[in-house]
């Protein structure tokens, strides 16, 4: 059971950084990537450390479905209605986008479309 949520995103990244010079098992533990067992010893998974940094990073591995399906997190240009009837765009169009919090947007509804226009961005810029 892990102690405290491990950190994910931006915030991951930077625990990291100010980590500096310990070793990859150290900055996974202080990150909350370790669980403790029935007996109390301490187990690092760095698999799921890595995999965390990869995703906070917008490294995508898998390159090869090309968009095709979910393919894990790896944007796929298309989304569905959820059942509370929101669209949500993911973070790896964000990222794509180098959007930050608090980023506004007007919407524009077409018959078949949406249109999102950055608030405060030159035309050329876009």
């Amino acid at each position: 059971m892990t102690q405290d949520k491990p950190l994910t995103g931006s915030a991951l990244v930077e625990k990291v950084k100010e980590l500096g010079n310990l070793g990859k098992e150290e900055k996974a533990r202080a990150c909350g990537y370790y669980t403790k067992t029935k007996n109390g010893v301490e187990r690092v998974n760095m698999m799921k450390f890595l995999n965390a940094l990869i995703d906070a990073e917008g490294i995508e591995l898998d390159s090869t479905s090309e968009g095709q399906g979910r393919g894990g997190r790896s944007a796929s240009y298309k989304i569905s209605v959820q059942s509370n009837g929101n669209l949500l765009i993911g973070s790896a169009y964000t990222k794509q986008m180098n959007l930050q919090p608090g980023d506004e947007f007007v919407i524009t509804l077409g018959r078949k479309h949406i249109h999102l226009k950055q608030i405060g961005v030159a035309e050329d810029d876009e």
